[in-house]
């Protein structure tokens, strides 16, 4: 079954109609992305522009507290060396900024209106925002300076580059916004160290620019590496789309394969009596003609045609029978009428009537049971079934001189078996699957010069599935076949008591067994 499903599957994706079915999807995916990308105000697909606008937002409000922080630390170094007035009030302009910022933001959050428009005006205002901080950063490096040690230096370089590295980070989704913050800041620093004219400064300044620029590089590596994240998320939910639709549309099949499966069966279970009342006629007739009851059949061709006429019939018969018998099990309408059975009575009641045959064939029947099996609790007509099935098939294949046993026992978890091996040709190993399907006959049957149906080992598993037992079948070629079916310890009858010479109420009825059933695999 995996192989041919394998086969299917790739004679599929190689047919000219999957190809140019892929080609199109592939085209129109393209197709697509391009006029996003042209109507993006960003470069990027719009359904990027709403995750990228997310990002940034969510970026804020992980920095929280840091920038709060950076700002407190920033005013408090600048306030060793300026008046406490004017960093005052830069701090607060810059707690005042992060705080428009973090609010737009976080309502961004919340906004349940992402159309491409409105992401794009959202856009337009948080970069706004960015490049406000921006300046506000800058203008930490215009405040009064009452000294010029270098120390005051290393520390505004040391803020300010954690400022540039903090900001990068937070605004990365946006590669304008990091531009706009990072280039005031470093404007007004490598201004002002540049206005000192000192090495020191002029070295800093020069090295400033150049952790901007890396900045602003890695940015737009996280930016790719969002986008990159983006394009497998969105690949990942057109695959589950995808497969969802193909699981659908397989169940569908396989419901609507299922519905008309039923739907043959039900109408040949519902056909039993249209089939075989003609067939009664046909039989019955030429059965009394090949007697010659009513008369001699002078012409002997015509007795030969009667001859046909009625194996034919018989033949037509049997197979019509199995494959009602099949469908009735598959449509659910084969009822079980269980009673106690003995094994060994039906496995002698089906030998005397295949032994007939057997000698015909030249082939020996031998019977070998264990003593005192109790009852088991089946159908008697089904049991018989499966055996008479399987003993026609063993005396069909065995060639004259060869032998058929039959052995009834206990199985090893307190169950009882029924096994037939006979001493046939044997069935290959990849041919076994076969002989187990509806209708499959192996190579032997093909050869053999008997008619058969390929519905006796199909009837003989659903049966014993139905009996909650099991069917197992093992062959070697040039040794022989051997079929077992099993039925569980559930249904092995327990003994009963002595009856009591004196009873004090009326005869109790044995109890029927607690039968677990395993259901129909058809």
């Amino acid at each position: 079954m995996t192989t041919q499903s394998t086969n299917s599957s790739s004679a599929i994706e190689g047919s000219p109609t999957y190809r140019r079915g892929q080609a199109k999807k592939a085209a129109s995916v393209a197709v697509k992305s391009t006029r996003e990308q042209l109507t993006s105000s960003s470069g990027v697909t719009l359904e990027f522009d709403n995750d990228m606008v997310i990002a940034h937002a969510r970026n804020y409000q992980a920095a929280s507290i840091v920038i709060p922080t950076l700002i407190m630390i920033a005013g408090g170094i600048a306030a060793l060396w300026q008046e406490y007035p004017i960093v005052l009030a830069w701090i607060a302009a810059a707690l005042f900024t992060h705080a428009l910022l973090f609010i737009h933001n976080s309502r961004y959050l919340k906004t349940k209106d992402r159309s491409p428009g409105n992401v794009r005006r959202w856009r337009r205002r948080l970069i706004a925002g960015d490049f406000l901080t921006g300046i506000v950063w800058a203008s930490y490096m215009l405040l009064p300076l009452h000294t010029d040690e270098p120390i005051q230096a290393i520390f505004t370089f040391s803020t300010m580059l954690i400022v540039i590295a903090v900001y990068s980070f937070t605004v990365a989704p946006f590669l304008i916004s990091v531009i706009l913050v990072t280039a005031p800041i470093c404007g007004a620093m490598i201004t002002s160290f540049f206005l000192y004219g000192t090495e020191l400064h002029m070295a800093m300044g020069g090295l400033f620019l150049v952790a901007q620029l890396l900045f602003i590089m890695v940015a737009r590596q996280v930016q790719n590496a969002l986008l990159t994240v983006f394009r497998v998320k969105v690949e990942k939910d057109d695959l589950i789309l995808d497969l969802e639709e193909a699981k659908a549309i397989s169940e569908e099949s396989r419901r609507r394969a299922e519905e008309a499966n039923l739907a043959k069966s039900r109408f040949l279970a519902t056909m039993s009596h249209e089939l075989r009342t003609p067939l009664n006629a046909i039989l019955g007739f030429s059965e009394i003609i090949k007697g010659e009851i009513l008369g001699p059949v002078d012409n002997p061709s015509y007795k030969e045609y009667v001859t046909d006429i009625h194996s034919s019939g018989q033949h037509l018969l049997n197979l019509i029978n199995e494959i009602l018998d099949l469908s009735r099990i598959e449509a659910g309408k084969y009822k079980l009428a269980e009673e106690p059975v003995s094994l060994v009575e039906v496995v002698e009641d089906c030998n005397a009537l295949i032994q007939l045959r057997a000698k015909s064939r030249g082939v020996e029947i031998e019977n070998l049971t264990e003593v005192d099996l109790p009852r088991v609790w089946a159908d008697e007509r089904a049991i018989r079934q499966i055996v008479l099935n399987l003993l026609s098939n063993a005396v069909k294949f065995t060639p004259s001189g060869g032998k058929v046993t039959v052995t009834v026992g206990w199985t090893a978890g307190g169950g009882q078996y029924i096994s037939v091996a006979d001493t046939g040709p044997g069935i290959p190993k990849d041919e076994i699957p076969i002989v187990l399907s509806q209708f499959g006959q192996g190579s032997s049957a093909i050869k053999s010069a008997e008619q058969g149906t390929g519905l006796g080992l199909p009837i003989v598993q659903a049966l014993i599935n139905m009996h909650g037992g099991t069917f197992d079948l093992k062959s070697r070629l040039r040794v022989g076949t051997r079929v077992v079916i099993s039925l569980p310890n559930t249904r092995v009858m327990k003994a009963l008591a002595p009856i009591d010479p004196n009873p004090k109420s009326e005869t109790a009825q044995p109890e029927r067994p607690n039968i677990r059933r395993k259901p129909l695999v058809a």
